[in-house]
């Protein structure tokens, strides 16, 4: 972000008849080079206090500026819009307000709407009642083709981020001196291991509107003894298993007698210690690509697409390249105010809060009701913004 003496905003107060010393922070969005014939006006602003969590929306003027009268606070601030499949959103994160106005520069990027997307991740975990305890040997995500075509889930990749919590220290993310614009690394580090689809080109389709169940850990029937969990074991559902990498049996059992052998899918690197896939129950970072021009084995065969976590002496990441990405979902931990972003603003501006952990609750992508009306089959919103386009759900949509 930059800061700076004036803007074009014009300065609109809130109808607030206690506004004495409150603060009026104008935000003016700046396009990125070559975009200059999209519209400034209707974009999405979200202010956010991140210590109390009051939120705050408006929609920026002809001039693509937004203003906002607010006390004394810690920011994060958001910014988003959409014309057809071209997506603009920009963030800045720990803006202090403090006893004066403050002008702000908020940098878009730009970035198109996938065709594949991440539908649900079930990362929190349940209770085991009626016996006493947490669950968490039950996570799954679900993807989607929002495209109008058929696509294929062959050599599809995922993985998560380090840190592996978004209260984690950041080793990957610094600040700019003279901005104080958050500055991200141009990869994403995956951390872990890394995941991998089989198939050769087209066995794996994914028809318009259609989804595909990824267990992440035991692609069995969960509700057999804990029956706030889900029944992993069914037809055409997919699972992450490799006993070689993940031996713990407790986290990752032999698949379901209805799993076939075709839909296990494999590791293509392991470059961490545990003897379980483990993803944060509280705030991962999901990623989904396809690599291009190369194979993925041939990818992290070169020794620097593989490098140490920043401080750490057994730990690797795979450095991801932003132009593999198909989709991206970064979750806030709501039990903390210390969430710091780990996607940047291309992948991902925004997050979606997980309020807390083995409640059986649901990180689930809204529905696009205009465009599955003249569609005619489930599309799913996707501005490239967690905080629009996901909603936590009170339940596992596969949850019986």
């Amino acid at each position: 972000m930059t800061l700076i003496l004036a803007v074009s905003c014009t300065e609109v107060r809130n109808d607030n008849p206690y506004e004495d010393g409150l603060n009026l922070l104008s935000i003016s969005a700046i396009y990125p080079e070559g975009a200059d014939g999209f519209t400034k006006e209707g974009l999405t602003a979200v202010v956010e206090e991140i210590n109390t969590g009051s939120r705050y929306s408006r929609m920026s003027d002809a001039s693509g500026c937004v203003s906002f009268s607010l006390p004394d606070g810690l920011y994060r601030i958001n910014m988003r819009g959409r014309s057809g499949s071209d997506v603009f959103n920009g963030a800045a994160d720990k803006v202090v307000l403090s006893g004066k106005d403050m002008t702000l520069n908020l940098p878009l990027t730009y970035s198109r709407a996938g065709s594949i997307v991440i539908k649900e991740l079930y990362c929190g975990g349940c209770k085991m009642l009626p016996q006493e305890g947490d669950y968490q040997g039950d996570q799954y995500f679900i993807l989607h083709n929002n495209d109008y075509q058929v696509q294929y889930l062959d050599s599809l990749c995922f993985g998560t981020l380090s840190p592996n919590n978004a209260t984690g220290s950041n080793p990957w993310v610094s600040k700019d001196p003279a901005t104080g614009e958050t500055i991200f690394p141009d990869f994403l580090p995956v951390i872990q291991a890394v995941w991998q689809f089989p198939g050769d080109g087209d066995d794996f389709p994914l028809q318009p509107g259609e989804d595909a169940v990824v267990c992440l850990r035991g692609a069995i029937d969960h509700t057999i003894q804990y029956p706030l969990s889900v029944n992993l074991n069914k037809p055409d559902y997919f699972v992450c298993y490799n006993i070689t990498y993940f031996w713990n049996t407790k986290y990752h059992p032999a698949p379901g007698d209805l799993i076939s052998d075709d839909r296990i899918i494999d590791v293509v690197i392991k470059t961490g210690q545990a003897n379980a896939y483990t993803m944060s129950i509280s705030s991962p970072t999901l990623v989904v690509w396809k690599p291009e021009g190369m194979t993925m084995h041939e990818f992290v065969s070169i020794t620097d697409n593989v490098i140490p976590v920043p401080g750490s002496s057994i730990d690797n990441v795979v450095k991801v390249p932003f132009e593999w990405v198909y989709d991206a979902v970064e979750v806030f931990d709501g039990r903390s105010a210390n969430n710091s972003k780990r996607l940047p603003p291309a992948i991902d501006a925004g997050y979606v809060m997980q309020t807390d952990t083995y409640l059986g609750r649901s990180l689930m992508r809204n529905v696009d009701e205009a465009a599955t009306a003249v569609s005619g089959y489930e599309v799913l919103a996707d501005t490239n913004n967690s905080l629009n386009d996901f909603y936590e759900s009170e339940k596992q949509s596969l949850h019986e």
